[in-house]
This record gives C-alpha cells, structure tokens and sequence, in this order.
C-alpha cells in the first residue's frame, strides 16, 4: 500500500521567529522558500496571500519596515517560508541598507536548506537594481527562482503580458530552467495558485519518493 504524498497546507503556516543575523536563524535542516523583493514591491502582501492570512507578514505604508529575517513553519515539520528584509528604499539610512545587504548575502550565501528564491517585484518597475543583484546571486549560485510580478490589477492586460514575456525571455537566456515568471495580484487574488505549485515543487522535492521501476 502506498504512502499518501504530503500536502502543504499554507493556511496553517505559523510565525516561528525572526533573525538579525545568520547565527540567530533556526537550525539549518529541512527545506524552505525564501520571498525577497524590494520595499513596497508588495512582498507581504503576496505572503499574506499565499497563506491566506491578512497579518502573517506585516504590510505597512511605509516601506522597509520588514528588517529581519522572519521564518513561518508550515504544516510539515522542517519546512519554512522566509520573508527576507525589503531594502532600496531611499529615506531608510545608508548604514541601515548596508547591514541589511550584509546579513541577507550572508544568508542567500550559507544557508543549506534554501531551495528556492521568490523574487517579488512591482510590475510597473521590474528589474531595479536590488532584483538585478538577486538575479545575480542565482545566476551565480545556481539557486532556482521564481519571479512574482505583483500589482497586476495596475495594469491593463496589453502592457502586463508584454513585461511578463520580455522579462521571461530575458531571464530564460541568463538563468535557463532555473527560472521561471509569473504575474500576481494580491488584491485580487490572481496567480496565487501558481505561486503554491512552485513552492510546493521545491519544498516538496525531498519527501516524494520517486517511483519504483520493480515489477
């Protein structure tokens, strides 16, 4: 009799804790999905969306409130979401953006059970120079990511496929299969389902025994 495959539930996700620093993280074991974007490219909101939560992640109005890494356990022991520290963003102090760069490239760098970058970014303002250093980091490290672009509902239809394929063509000659785009509208909850299939993809990859060939 065959084991049922694990299901993620992301309603169920639960605030563990937050670091400043990588010795300050959970245990590195397990598998989880890290969400980095830009301040107000809508990060929290995208988490708050996937695990359909209004104050999982906090949003507020003013940009680069989120300063540490914050780590939710999901419904199967070992697996995380990480909503990294939003930066760019100008009337936050210089040294502040520097400390943040410091310990975010110390985590993207070190951290073993890292499966996969979402990369969040406003559709209006795609590729600013915070998503061009994560594209970097994954070209570099060969990291797979996914990239969400948000506030879909901002655009009309013509515009919004056109950037999501110009920057999927673009991406694709870079990163090849390790990347993938999609569009996403929190407000009206469109792309959600996507997004989770993504995740769950890569969280999922280490539990799903792979088939038997015996007879």
């Amino acid at each position: 009799m065959s084991t049922p495959e694990p299901v993620i539930h992301y309603n169920l996700a639960r605030f563990e804790t937050s670091a400043a620093r990588l010795d300050q993280c959970p245990a590195d074991e397990g598998a989880e999905v890290a969400f980095a974007g830009r301040s107000n490219a809508g990060k929290s909101s995208a988490i708050n969306a996937l695990t359909q939560q209004t104050g999982l992640a906090r949003t507020s109005k003013t940009p680069g409130r989120t300063q540490l890494i914050n780590f939710f356990s999901l419904n199967i022991e070992g697996l995380k979401i990480v909503d990294l520290p939003g930066y760019g963003y100008a009337k936050v102090p210089i040294a502040m953006k520097q400390h943040w760069q410091r310990h975010l490239d110390a985590y993207l760098q070190h951290r073993e059970s890292l499966r996969g970058v979402v990369l969040v970014m406003d559709i209006r303002h795609p590729m600013k120079e915070f998503d061009e250093m994560m594209v970097h980091w994954c070209e570099a490290t060969g990291v797979p990511l996914h990239v969400l672009l948000t506030k879909e509902d901002k655009l009309k239809r013509g515009p919004a496929k056109s950037t999501l394929l110009q920057l999927k063509k673009a991406l694709k000659e870079r990163l090849g299969d390790k990347v993938s785009v999609q569009t996403f509208s929190a407000l009206k909850r469109s792309g959600v389902d996507q997004l989770r299939q993504r995740i769950d993809n890569w969280l999922l990859a280490d539990l799903i025994e792979p088939e038997s060939d015996d007879i």
